[in-house]
């Protein structure tokens, strides 16, 4: 880690890690048997109130200019509205652990989508990261066909989640449209929830049936609280902030805590392929985040 963190920087890291990280078995408890955009959308709806309250303390304003309303949008599609419908309906036909190891190939496909949209460097490292994410791919595809409950719609789920998660990463870093983060996420917050209930109430409303029992109202409160109103904030602000060795080293962690958590909150037993896995993300994220030893050397 670099020595220009501060210890500020390097907790705030490790909070990021920790919420996103048990958040996975977190959202299988909340949704093993509830309707799982339904669980999003009061997810997200607690959550617009409390990013609303958040600018109000802050004296912002939650204007955004018409001129920057189409970027906003394109903003909200990959970062929010793709990412949180496709990982729901993934996780609740995945493990925990399984979803957080797909989910965070996230940076070997912002690192491609680099390379073919916006002429980004292409080198041995980063095929060597594209390789090893299409190895762990293969190996959960694997493991879901061999077993007779296998749901390999949630793995191509999950894929698909973050790959416009990349997308939506590029297109932040690349940002025109002016404005605090918390407004940002705000929009982008209720685009989601806006597209979100719209799919509930056409897929989901004969499930309504009854109120969140008292472990489905705690992984809601969770996610309004720790994610949206914590985590969601902090990644927007440390990946602007930080240099990518930084943020990266806390994306490694994510699945690896995700795994663990996994396994001693809901008793989930990885398999081989989920290990074998794991291994091949951390070696994709690490190959395309972490420096080589020559550009620290130029540093």
């Amino acid at each position: 880690m670099p020595a220009s963190l501060s210890r500020k920087e390097l907790m705030l890291l490790a909070l990021l890690t920790l919420l996103w990280g048990v958040n996975w078995p977190i959202m299988k408890a909340g949704v093993r048997d509830f309707a799982p955009l339904t669980f999003r959308t009061l997810c997200m709806g607690g959550g617009i109130v409390l990013l609303a309250a958040m600018a109000r303390a802050q004296g912002l304003s939650l204007r955004v200019e018409r001129r920057h309303w189409r970027e906003l949008a394109l903003l909200g599609l990959a970062n929010m509205v793709v990412w949180y419908v496709l990982s729901i309906w993934a996780v609740k036909l995945l493990s925990s652990g399984r979803a957080a190891i797909l989910g965070y190939t996230m940076p070997v496909w912002s690192a491609l989508i680099g390379l073919l949209f916006y002429r980004d460097r292409l080198d041995a490292r980063t095929g060597l990261g594209v390789l090893a994410a299409c190895a762990a791919i293969g190996l959960l595809l694997a493991g879901e066909l061999g077993t007779l409950a296998g749901r390999p719609a949630g793995t191509l789920l999950m894929l698909g989640a973050a790959i416009a998660w990349a997308f939506g990463t590029q297109w932040m870093r690349r940002r025109t449209v002016p404005g605090s983060i918390v407004v940002l996420s705000f929009w982008m917050m209720v685009m989601a929830f806006a597209c979100c209930s719209a799919i509930a109430w056409t897929a989901e409303r004969d499930q309504w049936v009854r109120a969140p029992n008292a472990i489905e109202w705690g992984a809601i409160l969770f996610n309004v609280f720790g994610v949206f109103g914590g985590a969601q904030l902090l990644w927007f602000r440390l990946a602007t902030i930080l240099p990518p060795v930084a943020s990266g080293l806390s994306v490694m962690l994510i699945p690896v805590v995700g795994l663990f958590s996994g396994m001693v909150m809901l008793g989930e037993q990885p398999t081989w392929h989920d290990w074998a896995a794991l291994g091949c993300v951390l070696v994709a994220i690490g190959s395309v985040l972490l420096p080589s030893r020559g550009v620290e050397r130029e540093k």
